[in-house]
């Protein structure tokens, strides 16, 4: 057997026909890295921690998947290969550090090197999420956007209380509702915490969401919370009982 067909493709699309009016995205679904890149330099544990992944988003991701009956679009690759929720050329597209580790791997990337990773793993992730939401817009049918992801307890060592927190910009009607809808403050879930839509360091909503005119949100919920199959089931019923409620 070719050694490429071992591999796993660099996105998967399931239930790319759901009814749902939600389109699902976990664009740090993976930790793989192939064996041509050696870890990227990394030791074996590393590759398990939160920088190669978002632990537990995939899980939540699927579940929602299936209660929702919505179309989720997942990554295939290693965030630190490159990061599918990061314009192409910023600092953190191909990240030379993550958090406090230094990705040896990633240090003296020539251009060619950067761009075949495009090539590979960033095009067609969002080719794939071109041709649903062009089929969606083509049939007149509705999408709304919500990333899956996931974020640490404690990161550069500083506490963060949240369970989960609804990251938006223009969608401020979706994003407040679903926060609500989720318990707000009361239940520790966060609006724009723990991070911020960007221009400079976010794509999907930018890109996929606001310049086609659709709401989009992502969720991040705390990893501690979904690590295990008890916690991801429960946060997949949590978010579909709340978005249908927006």
């Amino acid at each position: 057997m070719d050694l490429a067909e071992c591999l796993p493709a660099p996105v998967r699309v399931l239930n790319e026909a759901g009814a749902s009016p939600f389109v699902l995205l976990c664009e740090h679904a993976s930790r793989f890295i192939p064996e041509e890149y050696k870890g990227l330099g990394l030791a074996a544990e590393d590759l398990t921690r939160h920088i190669a992944w978002d632990i537990g988003a995939a899980n939540v991701a699927q579940g929602l998947s299936a209660l929702l009956d919505a179309p989720l679009v997942m990554a295939g690759y290693s965030r630190l290969l490159i990061d599918l929720n990061r314009p192409v050329g910023s600092a953190t597209s191909i990240p030379e550090i993550s958090e406090t580790t230094v990705i040896p791997g990633n240090l003296t990337l020539t251009p060619e090197e950067r761009m075949q990773r495009v090539a590979l793993y960033f095009e067609p992730y969002q080719l794939a999420v071109r041709k649903l939401l062009d089929a969606r817009r083509d049939a007149a049918r509705a999408a709304t956007i919500v990333g899956v992801h996931s974020f640490t307890r404690v990161y550069k060592g500083i506490a963060r209380p949240w369970h989960a927190g609804i990251l938006y910009r223009k969608s401020r009607r979706f994003g407040h509702a679903l926060a609500q809808a989720l318990g707000g403050a009361a239940e520790l879930i966060a609006e724009n915490e723990p991070y911020q839509i960007e221009d400079e360091s976010d794509y999907t909503v930018p890109v996929h969401g606001e310049a086609r005119g659709l709401d989009a949100a992502l969720v991040e919920i705390r990893q501690d919370l979904i690590a295990d199959g008890d916690g991801t089931a429960s946060w997949a019923a949590r978010l579909a009982t709340a978005l249908v409620a927006c």
